[in-house]
């Protein structure tokens, strides 16, 4: 039942005397820790002869391992089809709920104990598959109201008793009450608890037995089938067991157990039900994905919350305000004693002005707000994240089933000491480190499997190719993952190099093959990358369009520099790379002419990583390969060549002029050229662009070349009126990427006018700062000091004049 919170109620049969009228219909909402006490009271007080609670009933099985002192909660029922592992049901559990309260109760007093909900090979059966994304659309709608019912119990019992909020009367009715009715602060029952336990659930029955009785099923059709199953499964408890059983299921369903049915409706409800083979184990879980906002239809909106509810001893308020003083100080933020006890008062104030028995949620978080956090939703909001929804995340035992391939990554995990968790946390990798190595290539196989733990991001350290930085989050879904992957094979190893052999196989385009071939050295599948090497070279043979093999050639280039770095052998790779680089100097000039401004701007993006992807082939060649006189060959001809889009043109040049491979000269000989009154204002700024625009240095080229920015300005000066608003965009895009210091300095050198040629820097004449066309020896000795302190070098001696 999803948002179900309601009492329990007996059959029609029973009586108000006591324990001794059975059995007895527990109803709970689930997750709910004021349920899960009302249950454990009622349990010691009735003592049943057997429980049955709501769940798949193939996991009657896997009940023993809960009593495991391995097994820590919150964890969850994960039944998944044979054939089709992506089709899945979880049934969650925290310490807090009803079922698993009563689930230890019943293992701990030896007590019988089964699941009697449609069996999960019914209900993994009639589960439509849902796309992986959410998407709009009537599908999607049809998809939440099969998750959420159109009435919700609690919504409705709470307007009717005059509150507008559904949270805060269920925290008032239940979950601040003990089960013999007076307000609770916090404490479990113990045995002998005075009261009748099990007042509280006929009382509550009624109401939902009114409820059921004017809005039927609720918007939930299937739930028919399901509670005609439970009926046969109590019917056959109460042979067995006689009427001394009790049962453990959402309140929503207590009405139709207790109703009298025959035994041939409720099998002719069943009959042609479809099936499948299912397998089901446990699997952990984490508060977060407890919660309502996380798309579970029965959750909670303060997982954490309620469990410090359901286990704090005593004085639950003053341990929660402790709590969050020890999370603030941890964010080295002032919070003392004194804020703990005056934020207890505050709470307590606000719950007697408000009418409530104690303070609630609502009234201790805005106690934190106003005394612990000054006012701000900013660390509220980290108060919200790591406490009231909290990060537990469960633990099973090793006894418990899993497919071959998770039972690998779970000693991988171990041997690594990569411990899953629920938070998200970065690890910086240094691959010199052997164990280090070891978790990069257990990431990358398991991207390379779809379950995805970690991400790479950017590093905050060191660039070079033995360092390596991830993001590493495990939800519980990815167990799912790892079911749908243990088709590949029994091991991460065997399962990714058999995957990676199938895509190969299937890749249609060169860039899935030679970013197939990446992951492949990533992640060292030495067995799958002789058929991904094949499939590459077949794709780059076939495939004659130059933007895909720019495209292709950096992925390669970025592998050959991995493989350097983990010792792989990437002597076949280096052959298809090289044999790219070929095609791409010879086809890339032609492909450059006849294009509008998005086609030259892309392939400028293409032509960038193409020469640096050269470079990297380069550094590892042999010498006399020539690769990189013929790519400076090729970026001649398009520096020189009118019909080059003129963003190409400026970048070309640029390229060759960071390279060293260009004579400043020659390179205010070819800007004066771009720049020229005959070119058209908008060819001009793309060239611009292409020579100094981005974050790649151009506007300290301006800074230091005089030359270069006269040119500029004195182009720019000559620009029509008319045609200047066509202009601007593309050069308010060139120049609003330089850093602000590079743009003042660039406005101070234009303020001040360039120097009058054959002028001479002097005292008398002032100069802009700036570089002449060569070197000046006397500057750079007197910057070599300096550079030598800073590296750690000593100062050369100097030799005294004679």
């Amino acid at each position: 039942m999803s948002g179900a919170a309601m009492a329990a109620a007996a059959p029609q049969d029973r009586t108000a005397t006591g324990p001794a009228a059975g059995p007895w219909l527990l109803g709970v909402r689930h997750h709910g820790p004021g349920s899960a006490r009302a249950v454990l009271a009622a349990l010691r007080a009735a003592r049943p002869a057997a429980v049955l609670i709501e769940g798949p009933p193939e996991g009657d099985a896997l009940l023993p391992l809960a009593a495991d002192p391995h097994m820590r909660p919150p964890v969850a029922l994960l039944a998944h089809a044979v054939d089709d592992p992506g089709r899945a049901s979880f049934w969650p559990m925290a310490a807090f709920s009803p079922e698993w309260v009563a689930i230890r109760w019943a293992l701990d007093h030896d007590v019988p104990v089964r699941f009697i909900d449609l069996p999960a090979a019914h209900s993994l059966a009639l589960k439509e598959t849902a796309p992986e994304e959410p998407v709009e659309g009537p599908e999607r709608a049809a998809e939440e109201k099969e998750i959420t019912p159109v009435v919700d119990p609690i919504r409705v019992l709470a307007e009717t008793a005059g509150y507008d909020d559904p949270e805060r009367w269920w925290e008032d009715v239940v979950e601040h009450r003990s089960p013999t009715g007076e307000a609770s602060g916090g404490a479990t029952p113990s045995e002998g608890a005075p009261g009748d336990a099990l007042a509280p659930f006929g009382a509550l029955a009624e109401a939902m037995g009114a409820l059921r009785e004017a809005y039927g099923d609720g918007g939930q059709p299937r739930d028919a089938v399901r509670e005609a199953y439970m009926r046969i499964q109590l019917r056959t408890a109460r042979k067995e067991f006689g009427d001394g059983v009790a049962v453990v299921c959402g309140a929503w369903h207590v009405p139709a157990l207790s109703a009298r049915t025959t035994l041939a409706a409720d099998r002719a409800l069943l009959k042609g039900l479809p099936k499948v083979k299912t397998d089901l184990t446990w699997v952990p879980w984490t508060h977060r994905r407890l919660a309502r906002r996380s798309g579970y239809g029965a959750g909670i909106d303060s997982p954490g919350w309620y469990g410090h509810l359901f286990e704090a001893a005593d004085r639950p308020i003053e341990r929660w305000m402790t709590k969050v003083a020890g999370l603030l100080r941890g964010e080295d933020r002032f919070v003392s004693t004194a804020h703990v006890i005056e934020a207890v008062r505050l709470a307590e104030t606000l719950a007697a002005l408000r009418g409530r028995p104690l303070a609630g949620l609502g009234e201790t978080t805005d106690a934190v707000r106003a005394v612990m956090c000054e006012g701000s939703d900013v660390p509220l909001a980290l108060v919200r994240d790591r406490l009231i929804v909290g990060e537990s995340l469960g633990e099973v035992p090793d006894t418990a089933p899993a497919v071959p391939l998770q039972r690998d990554l779970t000693r991988s995990q171990r041997t690594l000491r990569l411990k899953p968790e629920a938070s998200e946390r970065e690890l910086d990798l240094d691959l010199r480190k052997e164990t280090d190595a070891a978790r990069s290539r257990l990431l990358h196989r398991l991207r390379l499997l779809d379950v995805g733990w970690g991400d790479p991001v950017a590093g905050r350290g060191s660039t070079g190719t033995f360092r390596e930085s991830w993001r590493l989050r495990w939800e519980p879904e990815l167990h799912v993952r790892v079911a749908e992957a243990g088709v590949w094979g029994t091991t991460v190893l065997t399962a990714a190099t058999a995957k990676a052999a199938s895509q190969a196989v299937a890749a249609t385009a060169l860039a899935e093959a030679t970013a197939l071939a990446e992951h492949c050295l990533l992640a060292e599948l030495p067995d799958a990358l002789p058929v991904v090497m094949k499939a590459l070279a077949d794709r780059a043979a076939l495939d004659a369009d130059v933007g895909h093999l720019a495209d292709a050639l950096p992925a390669l280039a970025r592998s050959l520099r991995y493989g350097d770095v983990r010792s792989t052998d990437t002597a076949a790779l280096a052959e298809v790379a090289a044999g790219l680089a070929e095609r791409i100097c010879v086809g890339l000039p032609p492909a450059c002419t006849g294009l509008d401004p998005d086609g030259a701007e892309a392939l400028r993006g293409q032509v960038e990583a193409v020469h640096g992807a050269i470079g990297l082939l380069d550094t590892g060649a042999e010498p006399g390969t020539g690769l990189r006189e013929r790519w400076d060959a090729v970026l001649h001809k398009l520096a020189a060549r009118d019909a080059v889009a003129g963003a190409i043109r400026g970048r070309a040049t640029r390229l060759l002029l960071d390279e060293g491979r260009l004579a400043e000269d020659e390179a205010a000989r070819l800007m004066g050229l771009a720049l020229s009154p005959g070119t058209p204002p908008a060819d001009a700024a793309a060239w611009i662009e292409g020579f100094v625009g981005g974050a790649s240095g151009g506007g300290m080229l301006l800074v230091h070349d005089e030359r270069l920015l006269g040119l500029v300005d004195a182009w720019l000066t000559g620009v029509p009126a008319d045609q200047f608003t066509d202009v601007l965009p593309l050069l308010r895009r060139t120049f609003s990427a330089y850093e602000p210091g590079v743009r003042r300095t660039l406005g101070e050198l234009v303020r001040r006018g360039p120097v009058p040629e054959g002028a001479r820097r002097d005292d008398a004449t002032p100069a802009t700062g700036g570089f002449g066309p060569g070197l000046d020896p006397a500057r750079a000795d007197a910057v070599e000091p300096v550079l030598r302190l800073l590296l750690g070098h000593p100062p050369e001696p100097v030799e005294a004049a004679v």
